[in-house]
């Protein structure tokens, strides 16, 4: 596997203010000792039933209760399941409102995938997603059915800088190197005569992926996630969590009273129906995606007093996002890459028919209404074309044939992943907040998270830097390679 093998203790960067106590040390613990007893009770001559549970509806209890059936969310079930040191020792649910996944994030997304991070964390999971990609028959493949094709396309990223742009590059670069990804430095006379049909004015760096970077499929991603986890013995069902029965208490802490609860039941509403169900549980694990916050709220984050630590909202929110595809037959050839420009604007070939695919992220004072997803094809007129037309002469003549939109999970405090507990809620963990990325990084993130339920440490990364408690101390995880 790349990358380095680096294991951490979970209580790095998880305390609180109980004496030095990590947070997890308390309630979780005690769930890891639930399940290393049920290990035992699972032995053969037990007659405990993993499930046996009414069709359509959740099971009255569960150790893991997922919300969010994207790819996240059945990545963490997944590796769940493949890391339980017995089988049918976890019961895991993961639920998902939305059946037809038609304003799923995973499956309108641009499905690039890409190293050329500025952070170590963020290259390390990536790293390991591609090689999980690569070899994904190994681990997502079912017995009796067809292998697995998510049409992966190795074509790389080509990112463009100017002048005040150009140091940043290369150290990004440097660190992208040192961590073991495969990225050259192009001059801007090596970039023209890599790729002739790029207009070279103004760029003064270029910085390609030479391995493990291109696109793929992501709809073939999360149906296999979901068909590998599901005859693992994970059981999915489609309702909505519309609230949680909770326990807390009250504990003195040198900054004052604070009030730590724990999740002891979720209730999820089945669709079309009145009916509701309470899901008895000992974790659950927020991948709730651009409706994170919401999630959280319904557990009582973010909802106590400003300026304290009660009031600190988990700061995910749905931004929309548009993509435009468009037919160009003088176009890029079959090496175009994964081109992203000195404007933020970026595309790439779709298929060989002389198709492109490809949008930009609007400034912030220009965030469109995230009320539907209803797409503004003038933002495609006025904003992407003229970017586009400049860096590549032919695409003055294009005809756009279709356009969607798709909700980002936006982290408005660094826009970086959410990973592990909450310090006060104490049996949810995050795995949201990933602000684009998130597809590309399922695989780790998915895996990285798991280990930390069954094992109360990461092994294949270290992720504490992603923690809710940097929203606590104020302290930014910068990325400076968002696109």
């Amino acid at each position: 596997e790349p990358g380095p093998r680096v294991s951490h203790d979970l209580t790095t960067g998880l305390m609180d203010n109980r004496g030095g106590k990590c947070v997890l040390s308390l309630d979780l613990e005690k769930e890891v000792v639930k399940f290393r007893k049920k290990l035992k009770d699972s032995l053969p001559g037990s007659d405990w039933n993993p499930f046996g549970t009414t069709k359509g509806l959740p099971p009255e209890r569960a150790d893991v209760v997922i919300v969010g059936g994207g790819v996240m969310g059945w990545s963490v079930a997944y590796w769940l399941k493949a890391l339980e040191p017995q089988r049918d020792a976890l019961r895991v649910v993961v639920i998902e409102k939305d059946p037809t996944y038609s304003q799923a994030s995973t499956v309108l997304s641009a499905g690039g995938i890409r190293q050329q991070f500025s952070l170590p964390e963020n290259i390390q999971m990536s790293l390991y997603s591609a090689f999980f990609l690569r070899t994904i028959n190994e681990h997502l493949g079912v017995v009796n059915e067809p292998p697995i094709d998510i049409q992966f396309n190795h074509s790389g990223y080509l990112f463009l800088a100017l002048e005040d742009r150009a140091a940043e590059l290369e150290e990004n670069v440097r660190i992208q190197r040192t961590e073991g990804a495969e990225v050259s430095l192009l001059s801007p006379a090596q970039l023209k005569k890599k790729y002739p049909w790029i207009n070279t004015d103004g760029v003064a760096v270029a910085s390609y992926g030479l391995e493990n970077e291109g696109w793929f499929d992501p709809w073939s991603l999360l149906n296999a996630f979901r068909r590998k986890a599901m005859s693992m013995g994970v059981c999915q069902c489609f309702g909505e969590v519309v609230s949680f029965t909770i326990s807390s208490r009250e504990i003195m802490t040198p900054e004052g009273e604070l009030t730590f609860s724990r999740i002891n039941y979720v209730r999820v509403q089945m669709p079309n129906s009145v009916e509701y169900q309470p899901v008895e549980c000992s974790l659950v694990v927020n991948a709730a995606g651009p409706w994170s916050q919401k999630l959280a709220e319904m557990a009582g984050i973010g909802i106590g007093p400003p300026n304290t630590q009660e009031g600190i909202k988990l700061p995910v929110e749905p931004r929309k996002r548009y993509i435009f595809v468009w037919h160009c037959p003088d176009g890029p050839g079959l090496d175009c890459p994964m081109l992203v420009d000195t404007t933020g604007a970026y595309f790439r070939r779709e298929g060989v028919g002389g198709n492109y695919l490809g949008s930009l992220s609007p400034a912030e004072e220009e965030e469109p209404d995230i009320q539907d997803l209803e797409v503004d094809h003038n933002f495609f007129q006025e904003k992407i074309w003229p970017y586009l037309a400049h860096r590549v002469p032919v695409f003055e003549s294009l005809k756009v044939k279709s356009a969607w939109a798709g909700y980002y999970d936006y982290n408005t405090f660094d826009q970086n992943a959410v990973l592990g507990p909450h310090p006060l809620v104490e049996n949810m963990l995050f795995i949201t907040g990933f602000s684009g990325h998130g597809l590309q990084q399922s695989p780790a993130a998915g895996k990285v998270l798991a280990e930390l339920i069954l094992n109360g440490k990461f092994s294949t990364t270290h992720m504490e830097k992603f923690s809710f408690n940097r929203f606590v101390s104020g302290e930014q995880v910068l990325e400076r390679n968002i696109v």
